[in-house]
């Protein structure tokens, strides 16, 4: 199949690369020439497991192409995918120009039949948006050319999006146009071989249905943290907690990890636009919503607030290191990132820290500048020299099994401050440390 995808950013460019793989003609559009220019080049302006070398692949192929130019975008693909940004307004709402701007460049241009699909996150009610868009620019040229709107969700985790794309759990098409519904079918076909995963609804309900799923999972992580903090304060150990609920199979085991609070593109941006939706749209107050936002903003600070107490709230003179700057690991995206509170915290309270992350230190200079309080180091152990305490922020696979003896030689004092709760505190403590977890 011929296909255009509007917006080269994470979900268009995942998107674009994994259905070249499957020998698809892919077009990708930005508006953004110096990033087609990289692109083209066989680079990726982000951290992706996996995704450069399908990028290289597939342009070498050439199966996968990409472009600034609107028109010849449009010409090219009978579906047309829409995978631009949908950045939090002010008020918590997802902003839609992008999605209608790229909707009314496709009425502008289209001569044929087109299927139009909504892959960005956007509010229930925005298909009917981009279909109002798409008829005001044909009915100003004076045609009638057909065409359909869907709205098709996307649902990769980053560090794992290719393989959440080329492995989907679930693939959700809201449409109820027969022709758009087959192409859609066949367009997904290569993803499904083994058993269905495509499920068809009413367009309103598939946009619901991505808001559902993160906003449930924010859900199920804040719950944690609150469990985890009372399970501190009770002399419970949460760990034993999370197994103990996790083995209900109604529960499971999935999002129940406790932590330092999430962060990234979608939970934080999805909950907030989730909120507002049912306030404006509904007259709608969604409480239980309202108090998982309140709780993840409330445990981002919770690294700061364990280190204050332990040393005191005037840390003028300490020096910690950050191990983790990115909200996850296998990304390089910092944000919402909890380590941006932390770093916040540190220093506001006088202190100075450096900070390891293997992907996101280019990300942490654009965000942070150039702060003469804040370092990098280049490695883990590097980052340790001379600091008051270890702080650990991201779950990245490097952290897992240190050298302990190493991290007491260099820390002024064996102190280590967890946010994922990595290592066994028996172990840790056995070892000589102060060892301050979450819930643990």
């Amino acid at each position: 199949m011929k296909i255009t995808m509007v917006g080269t950013g994470y979900v268009g460019l995942v998107s674009g690369a994994c259905l070249a793989e499957v020998g698809n003609d892919v077009l990708c559009l930005d508006v953004d020439l110096e990033k087609v220019r990289i692109l083209e080049a066989g680079d990726i302006p982000i951290f992706e497991p996996g995704l450069q070398d399908m990028v290289q692949r597939n342009v070498a192929a050439g199966r996968l192409h990409f472009t600034t130019d609107v028109e010849r975008a449009v010409h090219h693909g009978t579906i047309q995918f829409i995978a631009v940004g949908t950045p939090p307004g002010e008020d918590g709402s997802a902003d839609m120009r992008y999605v209608l701007a790229a909707a009314r460049n496709i009425g502008r241009f289209m001569t044929d039949y087109k299927v139009v699909v909504d892959k960005s996150t956007v509010p229930v009610g925005t298909a009917d948006g981009v279909q109002a868009a798409i008829a005001d620019e044909l009915q100003q040229r004076g045609v009638r050319t057909p065409y359909a709107v869907v709205s098709n969700p996307e649902f990769l985790k980053e560090g794992a999006a290719v393989e959440d794309f080329m492995r989907p759990d679930r693939i959700i098409i809201g449409a109820s146009d027969e022709q758009a519904i087959l192409l859609m079918r066949a367009l997904y076909a290569p993803f499904q071989r083994n058993r269905e995963r495509l499920i068809v609804t009413d367009a309103r309900s598939a946009e619901l249905s991505k808001y559902a799923a993160n906003a449930m999972l924010a859900t199920r992580i804040s719950f944690m943290n609150e469990l985890a903090n009372l399970a501190e304060t009770l002399g419970a150990d949460i760990e034993m907690v999370r197994q103990g609920i996790g083995a209900d199979p109604r529960i499971g085991y999935h999002f129940l990890y406790p932590g330092c609070g999430y962060g990234g593109s979608c939970f934080p941006k999805d909950v907030k636009a989730l909120i507002k939706t049912a306030t404006s749209e509904a007259g709608l107050d969604l409480k239980v919503l309202s108090a998982v936002e309140a709780a993840n903003q409330a445990q981002k600070h919770v690294l700061g607030r364990k280190i204050r107490q332990r040393l005191g709230d005037d840390l003028t003179g300490r020096h910690f290191a950050v191990w983790g700057l990115a909200f996850k690991p296998n990304t390089d995206d910092m944000r919402e990132a909890p380590s941006l509170e932390l770093i916040a915290d540190l220093l506001a309270a006088g202190a100075t820290l450096t900070a390891y992350d293997p992907a996101a230190v280019h990300e942490a200079r654009r965000l942070l500048g150039e702060d003469p309080r804040i370092r990098y180091a280049q490695s883990p152990n590097a980052a340790l020299q001379d600091a008051d305490a270890l702080v650990i922020v991201t779950e990245w696979k490097e952290f897992r099994s240190p050298d302990f003896d190493l991290i007491r030689s260099r820390l002024k004092q064996p102190l280590i401050v967890d946010g994922r709760n990595l290592y066994d505190p028996a172990l840790v403590r056995g070892q000589g440390f102060d060892y301050l977890a979450i819930g643990r």
